[in-house]
């Protein structure tokens, strides 16, 4: 097992592993999240059922966040391999004939988005920590889509959230279609495979965007 992370091809694939891992419970998130638009009362039952169901709090919760901070460090640990095994810079640098600009920067879409995930802990995670285990309060299955509402009230805050997305886009973009092809993947479907990287690397952060600046305007 040491051997294999201490591989070029172990990590690519482990951190393939992990960004796949972490698409599943992003979609999963999205799902949850954009039924606050159609309906407050669906949103609030599937929003307290993962709340108080002890799988999902005390196995998957876990889980999810370590799969974050592994694939995080794994991250900047290939960065900081592949500047080491190229010392020198290019001799003639010619951007995108180089590589891609979101290839170019996975590093810093990687910080602003785990910047993001501080903020989106602090919003909803710690609060809802301080609810159930600090203060003890009485669960209230209907309190779930109000705490949401009160979140994007505020512009500035809601620009953070559409601007980390930006960032969430290009790092799906690229992190996808890279995945796959770290698993294998990179034959007559590979065409097929980007396609399908663009159209969900596009469209969950879109749909992200949508859901914040619904509820802002909603309720200006």
């Amino acid at each position: 097992m040491k051997s294999f992370f201490r591989s070029s091809i172990g990590r690519k694939i482990a951190m393939a592993l992990s960004g796949i891992f972490l698409i599943v419970f992003l979609t999963q998130h999205f799902l949850i999240n954009i039924t606050s638009v159609f309906s407050e009362s669906i949103f609030n039952m599937i929003s307290h059922f993962m709340g108080n169901n002890p799988l999902v709090q005390f196995i998957l919760q876990p889980i999810l966040i370590a799969g974050v901070m592994f694939h995080f460090i794994m991250g900047f640990v290939l960065e900081w391999q592949n500047r080491k095994a190229r010392p020198v810079t290019y001799a003639m640098y010619k951007g995108s004939k180089n590589s891609m600009f979101v290839s170019r920067n996975m590093i810093i879409s990687g910080i602003v988005i785990l910047s993001f995930l501080a903020l989106h802990f602090y919003d909803f995670w710690v609060p809802e920590m301080d609810y159930k285990y600090v203060q003890s309060l009485p669960e209230d299955p209907d309190r779930y889509y109000e705490e949401l509402v009160h979140r994007f009230e505020n512009p500035i805050r809601v620009g953070l959230y559409c601007v980390s997305f930006i960032f969430l886009s290009l790092h799906l973009i690229h992190g996808l279609s890279s995945s796959t092809q770290s698993l294998g993947t990179n034959n007559k479907y590979a065409m097929t495979i980007k396609k399908l990287s663009y159209a969900f690397g596009i469209g969950i952060p879109i749909g992200f965007c949508f859901i914040a600046l619904y509820h802002y305007f909603l309720h200006l």
